[in-house]
């Protein structure tokens, strides 16, 4: 049999390029799991290429690192297939990971298939070689050199799908596991060139259409070298711009909540009450239904804060707020418009359901509150208006609903009042005879 033999520095490189696209397919693995519809399939093509070309490039640098007293050179059209398989494979790994859930079963047939995949790509490089008489293959050698592409094409999987998210060390667990898969890799390699025998009569019938061993190493590396950074940086730029967006919708969710919610209760403020209540205007204009607004405000609130201070008021009525909310379905609202006032906007209900959701409100607030080591009592005066009995504009809802809510306070607390024409009078009789005491 003919003796081969290694360049050390070729059989080095082989093991970086295994390397770095091992940790290029680690980087594109979470491309994949995270990303959705296009961007996903986008993901999944190109990390195929950049990973698939990484492995061949690995093998086919191992190869020409190997020489014998022959000439030896490869068949295009075999070497260019080989490529095809090992892309193949790769689109088959990204795809298996990027799945919820990774079972047993599912990883023990992917690695199967996956370690085939490769042993494949292996062979079809060596036949690259147009040997005759034809390599002869020590069967025991050839056997381990698929066992370790399954076995590495499993712990791969697993790795990928552990890793396929980032982490706070993410860098340095993807270059522990790269640098393990690379060895994996380049030791399923070396495996099955150990497992060729050559014998003393072999003839390269590549090897007239070959050229220099050294130039084709060198453009080979170069290529995926290349390949894979470009693939990285495209990854990393990616990353950065997903950071940056999340940070911009968070920073437009805080703006929108400075805007639109009180910053206590984090309840809805007057400016989106008024535009819920405009909304379910034009629905109840369109579907001919009710909806009810109710104004709330506490009773002996004022007590509270001069007894235990404003600290423990805006305690109680973050409280208030939470129990409100509790109250009500998804579809209705409750906002804060300042102090200790309390709105609630409930959609098609009419007179019945008011009765029922102001009787527990009433009730609700007023069971006793544990605020650190007081315990505290407050209770709530409410005033009810129904769209179209009690009008059909916003401002007119909103002034009756609030002198019912007067009218209530007025007449003892702790209970709720619909709104009467005769209470427009009256409050209309205390904000003059306020104004005139100014």
């Amino acid at each position: 049999m003919l003796v081969g033999s290694y360049d050390d520095v070729l059989v080095a490189v082989s093991f970086l390029v295994a390397v770095l696209a091992s940790y290029t397919a680690l980087d594109m693995a979470g491309r994949v799991a995270i990303s959705k519809g296009r961007a996903a399939f986008a993901w999944l093509t190109g990390g195929a290429f950049a990973m698939g070309f990484g492995i061949w490039s690995m093998h086919f640098i191992g190869m020409l690192a190997f020489s014998l007293p022959i000439s030896l050179g490869y068949d295009v059209k075999i070497t260019l297939l080989s490529l095809i398989i090992a892309i193949a494979v790769s689109a088959f790994a990204l795809k298996q990971v990027s799945a919820r859930i990774l079972t047993l079963k599912r990883l023990i047939a992917g690695a199967c298939c996956m370690g085939t995949g490769i042993a494949a790509m292996h062979y079809m490089g060596m036949a690259a070689l147009l040997m005759q008489p034809p390599i002869q293959y020590d069967p025991w050698l050839f056997a381990a050199s698929v066992a370790v592409a399954i076995g590495a094409s499993g712990a791969a999987l697993w790795i990928f799908f552990l890793l396929r998210k980032d982490s706070e060390f993410v860098v340095l667990h993807r270059s522990g596991a790269a640098i393990v898969m690379g060895g994996a890799i380049v030791g399923m390699h070396y495996t099955g060139m150990a497992a060729a025998n050559f014998p003393y009569d072999s003839l390269c019938f590549a090897a007239s259409s070959s050229v220099n061993t050294r130039w084709l190493a060198l453009v080979v590396i170069v290529a995926t070298v290349a390949i894979l950074v470009i693939a990285l940086l495209i990854s990393v730029l990616d990353a950065r711009m997903e950071i940056r967006t999340r940070m911009l919708a968070e920073a437009n969710r805080e703006l929108t909540e400075l805007v639109l919610k009180d910053n206590l209760t984090k309840l809805p403020n007057r400016l989106l009450l008024e535009d819920r209540l405009n909304q379910a205007l034009k629905r109840s204009r369109r579907d001919g239904t009710e909806f009810v607004l109710m104004f709330m405000d506490l009773d002996d609130f004022k007590a509270v804060n001069d007894l235990h201070g404003h600290h423990i008021g805006d305690k109680l009525l973050i409280e208030v707020g939470e129990r409100l909310r509790g109250l009500l379905r998804t579809q209705d609202t409750v906002a804060r418009m300042g102090g200790d006032e309390f709105v609630l906007l409930l959609e098609q209900t009419g007179r019945a359901g008011a009765e029922v959701v102001a009787a527990r409100l009433i009730e609700s607030i007023g069971k006793k509150y544990r605020i650190g080591p007081h315990e505290l009592s407050v209770s709530a005066s409410v005033g009810v208006a129904i769209y179209g009995s009690h009008g059909i504009e916003s401002q007119t809802l909103t002034i009756n609903a609030d002198a019912a809510m007067y009218h209530s306070k007025h007449t003892g607390g702790n209970r709720y009042s619909f709104f009467e024409p005769f209470m427009e009078t009256a409050i209309r009789g205390h904000l003059r005879l306020v104004r005139t005491s100014n």
